[in-house]
C-alpha cells in the first residue's frame, strides 16, 4: 500500500548571518495511514522543520513531498501558496502548542470559521458540526465562551477541534501539549489517541517529551537533521 506521507530526500538549508544552517539533512520518511507518528529531538534537530516540509508551511531546499488521500496525490513541493492554501484546508489540519484562537470569535465561531472559508458546509450545517466537534473534545459547555474566558488546556482542545472541521484525513501537531500542566497534558493526548483508534485520524505529532513514546504507534528520532531511529510499537 503506497504511503498517505512520503518524503524522499528532503534537504532544508537555511541562510543566516554566520552562514549556511542545514535544517534537513537528505531524510526520507514514508507514514501509512492510520499511523500516529511521533517525532522526537532536542532543540534545533529539525523537528519543527520537518513537520513544516509535510504541511507546505516551509519550502524544500531540495527533494520531494508527496501527500496521497484517496485516488489523489499532492506533490507538495511543487504547489503554489494558493494551491497550499486549498489543498491544507481540505486535507491537513494544524495544531500549534499557542492555540492561536481568535480572541473577538466565541469558541463555537472558531470552529465553524475553517468550514466557512472553505465552503464545504453551508451555515447551519457548520454550526451543528462545530458543535458535535466541541463534543467530542469535550467542551461543549463553553461552546458561546470566547478564548480568554476559558484555560490553556480548553484552548487547545477548542484548536484540535478547528483543526478537525473539514474533516481532514491528517493531522500534525507541534508541541499541542508542550505548555499544558501534565493531567491537562495526557487529557489532549488521549483525545489524539481516540482520533486514530476510533477516527482513523493520520497524526504526525512533534514533542519534547520522551515519555509519550510507549503512546505512539510508531516514534522517530531526530539529531542534527537526520533521523536516527525509526521504532514501531508492537502491535
Amino acid at each position: 500500500m503506497l504511503p498517505i506521507i512520503e518524503l524522499r530526500d528532503v534537504t532544508k538549508i537555511y541562510s543566516t548571518e554566520a552562514g549556511e544552517f542545514p535544517a534537513l539533512r537528505d531524510v526520507s520518511l514514508s507514514v501509512q495511514a492510520g499511523e500516529f507518528l511521533g517525532i522526537v529531538g532536542k532543540s534545533g534537530a529539525g523537528k519543527s522543520t520537518l513537520l513544516n516540509m509535510i504541511n507546505g508551511v516551509d519550502r524544500l531546499t531540495s527533494g520531494e513531498v508527496t501527500v496521497r488521500v484517496g485516488a489523489d496525490e499532492a506533490a507538495v513541493h511543487r504547489l503554489d501558496e494558493g494551491q497550499l492554501a486549498l489543498w491544507r484546508g481540505r486535507t491537513m489540519g494544524i495544531i500549534l502548542q499557542s492555540f492561536q484562537l481568535l480572541p473577538m470569535l466565541t469558541l463555537v465561531e472558531n470552529v465553524t470559521l475553517p468550514m466557512d472559508l472553505c465552503g464545504n458546509y453551508e451555515s447551519r450545517a457548520s454550526r451543528e458540526r462545530a458543535m458535535d466537534l466541541l463534543r467530542l473534545v469535550e467542551i461543549e459547555e463553553h461552546a458561546r465562551k470566547y478564548p480568554t474566558q476559558i484555560s490553556g488546556g480548553q484552548q487547545q482542545r477548542v484548536a484540535i477541534a478547528r483543526a478537525l472541521a473539514n474533516d481532514p484525513p491528517i493531522l500534525v501537531a507541534d508541541e499541542p501539549t508542550g505548555s499544558l500542566d501534565s493531567i491537562t497534558a495526557d487529557h489532549i493526548f488521549s483525545v489524539f489517541e481516540r482520533l486514530v483508534t476510533e477516527n482513523g485520524k493520520t497524526i504526525v505529532m512533534v514533542t519534547h517529551d520522551n515519555s509519550l513514546a510507549p503512546r505512539f504507534s510508531r516514534n522517530l528520532a531526530l539529531a542534527d537533521g537526520e533521523i536516527v531511529s525509526d521504532e514501531k510499537r508492537a502491535a
